[in-house]
């Protein structure tokens, strides 16, 4: 399992948070019981396993419910 912080653009409500989780939970290969998004910092933190998904394909789970990725580190 690989752990991935990803940065960003500045969250506006909860429901921004909620829907940038929704997203991140409806992918093959994460966590689910490791998904943290936090509102005030706006970073996603979770694990996933890299042999089912990339940082780009959750990337883009974000991006595609309308979210910037600012940057992602992953570890």
């Amino acid at each position: 399992m690989k752990v991935a912080t990803i940065q960003l653009e500045t969250l506006a409500c909860p429901a921004c948070l909620l829907k940038v989780e929704g997203a991140v939970k409806s992918l093959k290969g994460i966590d689910q019981d490791s998904v943290s998004v936090g509102f005030n910092s706006s970073k996603v933190k979770l694990n996933f396993d890299e042999d089912q998904l990339t940082i780009e394909e959750i990337e883009g789970a974000i991006t595609k419910v309308g979210y910037e990725v600012l940057k992602s580190k992953v570890k």
